[in-house]
């Protein structure tokens, strides 16, 4: 089991049907690729609904391919974690490893 260690959580309006573990943008919708994301959605949440969303901390975050631990990562237009090239953003610093698409993975948010 992973253990997380969430600091704070806000709530922000979702623009979109959200998925738990995913990162949000400050719009309530998903992150542009290799964009700054807010932080990570704590629960599914439906459109035109209050997400809570873990702006601190260590989160599970859902990857979109393989990842090495301790990489800095970003996001996906989908809010998945992926592996962060020259000039992205920085959402935070996988903690564990990740072998595929969908694998969850701890995440030291930035």
């Amino acid at each position: 089991m992973k253990t997380t260690n969430p600091g704070l959580i806000v709530t922000l309006l979702a623009a979109a049907a959200l998925v738990k573990n995913r990162f949000i943008g400050f719009d309530g919708n998903y992150p542009s690729a290799d964009g700054k994301s807010f932080g990570v959605v704590n629960d599914d949440t439906d459109s035109g609904y209050y997400a809570t969303v873990v702006i601190d901390g260590i989160v599970l975050v859902e990857a979109s391919a393989a990842i090495t631990a301790g990489v800095a990562v970003t996001t996906t237009n989908v809010g998945k974690a992926k592996a962060v090239a020259s000039t992205e953003k920085v959402n935070g610093y996988a903690l564990d490893a990740a072998s595929a698409d969908g694998d969850l993975i701890r995440v030291q948010l930035k």
